[in-house]
């Protein structure tokens, strides 16, 4: 086995409350079929032949497991590793992840986070990891809308006003790969730091 998706659902999802009062972030029913979001992520990886998936869960975690099982009803298989209080964050639940076992005779893993729906082509994006060697491979965005209006001033004077501009810029849209071997990284940042961060920590860790 080379390669393992990795799904990340352990958030509380304060910023949709009250609706995570009551369900699991990643199980809020969208669209027109009313099926959980992380439904759309798993058959997202089995599309692109990715079909062993690890689901790092915490807050409200049994609406998890008992959805999706052991994944055999959607021709996946699933793993759960419990987030712990001595690791921290999303960084800190990845590196409790390698230190279950779950990656052993592992080369590559996507990282996926829970809260998001993209069309991405994850099969392209991991043969483009794999050929160039990479420790990390970040997924982004050509662009970005602000989601308020934009002021430009000269000596107080209001000059222009964009509404929602879209930003030429690059941004994180929450899928990455990651070669196992940034286990060494992480492990490194732990002595440093209680909660980790893989965007902040690992993408930046020297």
């Amino acid at each position: 086995m080379t390669i393992k998706g990795v799904i990340l659902c352990g958030g509380e999802g304060r910023r949709l409350r009250p609706l995570t009062y009551y369900f699991q972030k990643t199980m809020i029913p969208i669209g027109s079929k009313q099926k959980p979001l992380l439904e759309y992520i798993v058959k997202l990886l089995r599309y692109h032949g990715i079909r062993d998936i690890v689901l790092l869960v915490g807050y409200k975690h049994e609406q998890i497991v008992n959805y999706f099982e052991d994944g055999s009803r959607f021709n996946v298989n699933i793993e759960y590793v419990q987030d712990t209080k001595d690791l921290k964050g999303t960084g800190g639940a990845l590196l409790n992840a390698f230190r279950k076992g779950v990656f052993e005779n592992v080369n590559d893993i996507v990282i996926y986070y829970g809260d998001i729906l993209s069309t991405i082509n994850l099969r392209d994006m991991v043969n483009y990891h794999k050929l160039n060697g990479a420790d990390a491979t970040l997924a982004v965005a050509t662009k970005y809308q602000i989601p308020v209006g934009v002021v430009e001033l000269e000596d107080s004077v209001v000059k222009r006003i964009s509404e929602k501009p879209w930003l030429n810029i690059y941004v994180t849209i929450g899928i990455l790969a990651l070669n196992t071997g940034v286990r060494t990284y992480l492990e490194d940042i732990a002595k440093e730091k209680k909660e980790i961060d893989i965007m902040g920590d690992l993408i930046n860790y020297p």
